[in-house]
């Protein structure tokens, strides 16, 4: 018996015993042409395992974390990616005051040669870190319009861990920096073939796509290093969010100060005097004096006026009176 060599999972696989070339030259050709085609025909018709046997060569690591002061539906979208990309790890919070060339330090204590960092500013702008550590390059993006995934609906039933389909635009290939994002994409967002926490199915798809000068993403900053560098590439459009707010209050400001004007210069035209104009002769035409009624004094005292209602209370009153005596005398 030949030597037996050991399973992975504990097993015993014992070898078979090479058959002897005799035996082999012995055999008809005929019947050697029969073999090979029922093996052929048997491997057509066999069912492939559930999981793949191949080796694991790619060793992306994606690197996920946050700075500190980050709101919920931030922290759920790390979340998300976590679950979505089986390849990623996580990490504890990241100060706001350290520098960005940290986090190449942590990426290699994690083992990781990808990162994906979510810096918080003014507790309501969010900016999303795709950097290749330590050598770069990387991209910033400001993040608008979170949806995360408990907000879907008809998620349809993809598995977790499962491989993505990575879709891109074809203005990718339009521009150079777009071209380099892109390659940065798919290194970053493709699940590696074979990882032991991912499964051999592709059932969804990651989308990237071009619409108004941004990418969905938003606007973004390419450097040539890690976290740093000189600027590659940047966005004429982007609109930082501090500068948006500043128009923003402009345009209200400009409003109140029109009003304001309006205001004084109708005080101003109320001080104006006013223009007397000339008489005009003709005005007069149609006017015609009035009589003048002679003056007439009296020297008699005139009578007092008749209060009709004070009167008609006294007669109501009396007949109350009357009526109420007549009642009392009735029972009586």
């Amino acid at each position: 018996m030949a030597a037996t060599k050991r399973k992975r999972r504990g097993g015993f696989a014992v070898q078979a015993k090479k058959p002897k070339r005799n035996e082999i030259d012995a055999e008809p050709p005929a019947k050697r042409h029969a073999t090979a085609e029922e093996v052929e025909e048997e491997e057509r018709d066999r069912i492939p395992g559930p999981v793949c046997k191949g080796k694991w060569k790619n060793k992306e690591r994606i690197l996920i974390f946050s700075s500190r002061g980050i709101n919920f539906r931030t922290r759920h979208l790390m979340q998300d990616l976590r679950m979505l990309m089986p390849h990623s790890k996580a990490d504890t919070k990241m100060d706001r005051k350290d520098k960005l060339f940290v986090i190449n330090e942590v990426c290699e204590m994690k083992n990781c040669n990808k990162c994906i960092y979510f810096e918080a500013k003014k507790k309501q702008d969010l900016y999303m870190w795709l950097s290749n550590s330590p050598h770069g390059p990387s991209a910033k993006f400001l993040v608008q319009n979170i949806h995360t995934l408990a907000e879907l609906k008809m998620t349809g039933n993809c598995l977790k861990g499962s491989r993505p389909l990575l879709s891109f635009d074809p203005a990718f290939d339009e521009l150079p920096h777009y071209a380099l994002l892109k390659e940065l994409l798919i290194q970053i967002f493709s699940t590696p073939r074979y990882h032991p926490k991912s499964q051999p199915f592709v059932d969804h798809v990651f989308t990237f796509t071009i619409l108004d000068n941004r990418i969905w993403f938003r606007n973004f900053q390419i450097f040539q290093g890690s976290f740093g560098g000189p600027t590659l590439y940047e966005n004429p459009h982007y609109q930082s969010p501090n500068m948006h707010r500043r128009v923003i209050r402009s345009i209200t400001a400009a409003k109140y100060r029109e009003k304001q004007q309006v205001k004084d210069v109708q005080k101003l035209r109320k001080k104006e005097p006013k223009t007397l104009l000339p008489h005009d002769p003709t005005a007069d035409v149609f006017v015609t004096p009035a009589e003048e009624k002679p003056i007439e004094i009296q020297w008699v005292k005139p009578e007092p006026k008749v209060d009709l209602k004070a009167r008609k209370k006294r007669i109501y009153k009396r007949q109350r009176k009357m009526k109420q005596r007549m009642d009392s005398g009735k029972t009586k």
